[in-house]
């Protein structure tokens, strides 16, 4: 196991570094002026070589290549081009959004795909078979931001003054403003990098809200959260859903599943003990790659929302020419791919005791 682990992370090593040269490239080769797009009507010939000089965007593409990785090296992800805010900072209170967001839409996904996908393929050729079918064509059909915008009017509009009345944007309720986790556990003076964990956490409001005992906060940041997180979610989860029942019909039709049914177990039991376990491998490469499909389809699912996580940071960057976030953004994005490949690659030797990692 960990000379696996230890090959798995030197090989992604390449991955990341090909992702940062690559952005690197592609976010100087697209046409603009990043002074302009910062400066503005402010852009002179003289702001704009003071501009250019300041972020080293005057020096060749190689030499400002090797001056981004020296940067790495030493944790500095360096500052905003727009608003000269450091990357880090930018992280720490819009990066928790994204996250707390792509957990709850995760967890729809999986939860509700993998229940259908399980119906699906334990009533074959059923109606219910074909009604989960359809849900999951339909919800796979249907672009993120004409089903959130449809949530948003159901649910806000419609249903307004019921019991089913859900909030159509935002965190939480206007006027609300949450203590951070370290205030209110008595660590107000604390500093460094512990601190910088502490308000990232704190952040994730919902999260927030459990450490520090605050139910009236998790309730509000979960209610906020639940129409992002179906809208975002929904795709992920007929794609789950579709996958689980063909990966399930496989196992169900192999000899060891017939000598099973032969023996007299019950049918749940060999679909749960026999079948569900061997036909989750491809369900679990399908769910981790969903992470990094959520993390992009933020972008559209925040916007909509108007929660500020980091799809919109990355939109606003790329718009704006703001080569600093852009970087710091994609290396994020790649390290989080790597890690979640390396979890499932883990996950198989679990799963099914015939993968050796070793």
């Amino acid at each position: 196991m960990t000379r696996f682990l230890i090959r798995r992370i030197l090989t992604g090593i390449p991955v990341v570094l090909g992702v940062i040269a690559i952005v690197f490239v592609l976010a100087r080769v697209i046409p603009g002026d990043p002074c302009r797009a910062a400066l503005q009507e402010k852009a002179t010939a003289a702001a704009c070589a003071a501009f250019n000089a300041r972020f080293g965007l005057n020096e060749p593409l190689p030499v400002q290549f090797v001056l981004y990785l020296r940067d790495l090296g030493t944790g500095n992800l360096g500052e905003s081009i727009k608003t000269g805010q450091p990357v880090t900072e930018i992280f720490v209170e819009r990066m928790p959004t994204t996250i707390e967001l792509t957990i709850y839409a995760l967890l729809f996904a999986v939860v509700v795909g993998m229940t259908l996908g399980i119906v699906s393929a334990y009533k074959r050729n059923s109606g219910a078979d074909v009604g989960t079918m359809f849900i999951a064509n339909l919800g796979v059909s249907i672009p993120v931001f004409v089903l959130g915008l449809l949530l948003a009017y159901v649910f806000a509009i419609l249903f307004k003054d019921t019991a089913l009345s859900l909030p159509p944007s935002g965190r939480l309720t206007p006027g609300s403003q949450p203590d951070s986790i370290a205030e209110a556990w008595g660590l107000a003076r604390l500093t460094g990098p512990l601190r910088t964990i502490l308000d990232f956490v704190s952040n994730m409001y919902t999260v927030n809200g459990l450490l520090t005992l605050n139910g009236n906060l998790f309730f509000d940041a979960a209610r906020h959260l639940i129409l992002p997180a179906v809208a975002l979610g929904t795709i992920p989860m007929a794609i789950i859903a579709r996958m689980t029942r063909s990966s399930l019909l496989e196992v169900l039709g192999q000899d060891y599943v017939r000598t099973a049914r032969a023996k007299g177990m019950r049918p749940r039991t060999v679909l749960f003990r026999h079948g569900l376990r061997n036909a989750l491998l491809p369900v679990v490469t399908v769910i981790g790659l969903s992470v990094g499909a959520l993390l992009s389809g933020a972008v559209l699912t925040e916007t909509i929302f108007n929660l500020a996580g980091i799809g919109r940071t990355i939109y606003e960057s790329i718009t704006g020419r703001d080569y600093i976030v852009i970087q710091g953004t994609a290396l994020v994005v790649a390290i989080i791919y790597v890690v979640v490949n390396l979890l499932v690659d883990i996950s198989y030797g679990f799963l099914d005791p015939r993968v050796r990692l070793s």
